[in-house]
Order: structure tokens, then sequence, then C-alpha cells
């Protein structure tokens, strides 16, 4: 038996921009599908939303994500930050991105920053070549490494 973790988003609204913006970080397939593609009449607001999407990479990245049904209001958001040495934060999750080189990481981060909070630059770090952490435009945290031998 084989089994894959995806990561599944939820959103109000915002599913199918951070979707589109995620292949651009991470290349790959997109694939929508609204709520109107399987049966809800279009004039029925949210119509529009994603019922299904995901982005799948050759190089193993891969992330889902949905609109909420019947959710408008953005959900309260969450926050994230460094203080005296720690983290912060009552997020109910991040998402982890770990590449086996800095530059290809790098780049990543790069690409993912763009309109991203971030709560610590991506450099060197005790147990790892390179490490940060930023919340993207969607309220998404992630945190990127590199694989380090422990």
């Amino acid at each position: 038996m084989t089994v894959a973790a995806v990561t599944h988003l939820n959103f109000t609204g915002q599913a199918r921009a951070a979707l589109s913006f995620y292949q651009q970080v991470f290349g790959g397939q997109l694939t929508v599908a609204s709520y109107a593609d399987f049966g809800i009449p279009e004039e029925v607001p949210g119509a529009d939303n994603v019922v299904f999407g995901q982005v799948v990479a050759e190089n193993g990245f891969a992330i889902m994500a949905y609109d909420i049904p019947g959710q408008t209001d953005a959900p309260e958001p969450s926050w994230t930050r460094r203080e005296n040495g720690a983290t912060l934060t009552n997020a109910p999750f991040f998402v982890s991105l770990r590449g086996e080189t800095v530059d290809e990481v790098a780049a990543l981060w790069a690409k993912l920053s763009d309109g991203a909070k971030i709560v610590e630059e991506f450099a060197p770090a005790q147990w790892t070549p390179a490490f940060g952490m930023l919340t993207d435009r969607f309220g998404v945290t992630w945190i990127l490494d590199v694989a380090a031998t422990y």
C-alpha cells in the first residue's frame, strides 16, 4: 500500500487565486473545479468558488484547496511572530517545505515571499544550512528549510 499526505487548505473565496500563485511558485499542473462545474446553478452566490483544486508538480510538491461552501467572511486571522528568540503563534498549523539544497529552497523562498509577512528570514540555522518562516499573502504560514543529516 502507498499513502501520501497532502496539505489541504480551506479558503473563503481565495482558493483559485492561492492555487494559481502556488503553481507560479512551485510549477506543476493546476486543476480547479468550481461548484458550478459540479452542478450548482451559476446564479447561486459562490457557484464560481472552488470545490476541488490542486497543484501537483513533478518534483513531488502537491497541495489541495477549496472554498468553504457558504462562507464569505474570512476566518479570524492567525498570527505568527518572533519575540525574544521564540516563535509565538495562534496558527493551527504550518506548511513545512524541505528541499535538498540551499539554492533550490532559496529560489522557492524568493517566489513565495512575494507579498508575504516574513516571520524569520531565510538564513543558516543551528540545525540546517538554511531555514525561514513566512506567512504568505493568503494567510498560510510556511516553514522552508534544507534537509540536513541529524
